[in-house]
């Protein structure tokens, strides 16, 4: 293993050893609390232009899933995209042993092949509280002797760059097709399984590019999904999302980055968090109720509640600190959640958000 050190944009060094691919990469340095679920994670879209700092200390242990598709060849069945985002994933204690019944392969052999580096042997406790304190930071890894291949040049931030653009799909791609109601996915950066959410319970998806001018095609409701990156980059996917809301009453869920864009497109304004919404144990209440869940989460943006217009109300907001986690339209069949229900991974205990969107085509 080579020495590799991680370098904040503050000048914070921190020490370790690489197990993946050999690369000197920049990106944004966040924190993810989740204890497992990393395969999932390097593939979700969202994390495009980020090093993921796993606080959990054991990292690898169950090894890597196979990257196989479905009958239809389009959705991976076990990943939630076709390949890593990711930038690189830093952990504390990297298990090069591996026990799973659905294990192909290490997690350092996963990273090496897609050219990913990772990082072990790094005090991540101490990291995630200057993360914490001092907010998510960029930072880049230098290894001696590696080559520089970074998704981020020396004078580019992580918010100067439309993410969503480079990781929605260039086409139209259609699932599920002939299978009753139609539902438009607007691909920012979707997880497979919201994909397979949505064909679960029988409708047909068409998955369009995140600025594509889908307000003449037909279909039955509209599915806003994630993805990276600060939602003011998107102004052309909000002009077109407006221009649907203005000219129909067609039933509109959003996920994540759906719920920043479908308040854009509202009236509303984002701001950034400290250092973000990355695991699977943040807790929700949904307004007006005493219901509380416990939800798998990934943004580093929020919508600012208070700037919402007079026919939009809260749906859910964050226990931990107050932030907005969904809104709705009072009158129209508009609703979107900040937290992801279809998890993977994470808890499946709101996943009645694509229930409630379903019922409503």
């Amino acid at each position: 293993m080579k020495d590799v050190t991680l370098v904040l944009s503050d000048g914070t060094r921190f020490y370790g050893k690489s197990f993946g691919y050999d690369a000197c990469v920049s990106g944004e340095v966040v924190f993810n609390t989740a204890m497992m679920g990393y395969p999932e994670s390097l593939t979700d879209p969202s994390y495009a232009g980020q090093m993921m700092v796993l606080t959990y200390p054991l990292v690898g242990n169950y090894g890597v899933p196979p990257f196989s598709f479905g009958q239809d060849g389009k959705l991976p069945d076990f990943m939630e995209s076709d390949r890593i985002y990711a930038s690189a994933i830093i952990v504390s204690d990297y298990s090069e042993s591996f026990s799973h019944w659905n294990a192909k392969e290490s997690l350092g052999d996963w990273l090496k092949r897609e050219h990913i580096p990772g990082v072990t042997g790094i005090d991540t406790r101490q990291l995630t509280k200057v993360l914490r304190e001092h907010g998510v930071m960029m930072g880049r890894l230098e290894i001696e002797g590696a080559e520089t291949i970074s998704s981020l040049s020396e004078n580019e931030d992580y918010g100067s760059v439309n993410w969503v653009e480079r990781v929605s799909c260039k086409d139209v791609i259609r699932y599920n097709e002939g299978a009753g109601k139609k539902v438009v996915l607007v691909d920012c950066g979707v997880k497979a399984n919201i994909i397979r959410c949505l064909i679960k319970r029988g409708v047909e998806v068409i998955r369009v590019p995140w600025n594509y001018d889908y307000t003449s095609l037909s279909f039955d409701g509209l599915f806003l999904a994630n993805g990276p990156g600060d939602p003011d980059m998107c102004g052309e996917a909000v002009e077109i999302l407006k221009k649907q809301m203005s000219s129909s009453r067609k039933p509109i869920c959003g996920i994540c980055m759906g719920n920043q864009l479908l308040a854009k497109a509202g009236g509303a304004t984002i701001y950034k968090l400290k250092y973000g919404h990355r695991s699977h144990n943040q807790p929700v209440r949904e307004v007006g109720t005493n219901r509380c869940y416990v939800t798998s989460q990934n943004h580093g943006y929020a919508v600012d509640a208070s700037t919402l217009g007079t026919e939009w109300r809260e749906l859910f907001v964050n226990m931990n600190d107050g932030s907005n986690e969904g809104i709705r339209h009072i009158s129209n069949p508009w609703f979107s959640s900040q937290f992801h229900p279809e998890a993977c991974a994470g808890p499946v205990d709101t996943e009645f958000m694509f229930d409630r969107f379903i019922t409503t085509l």
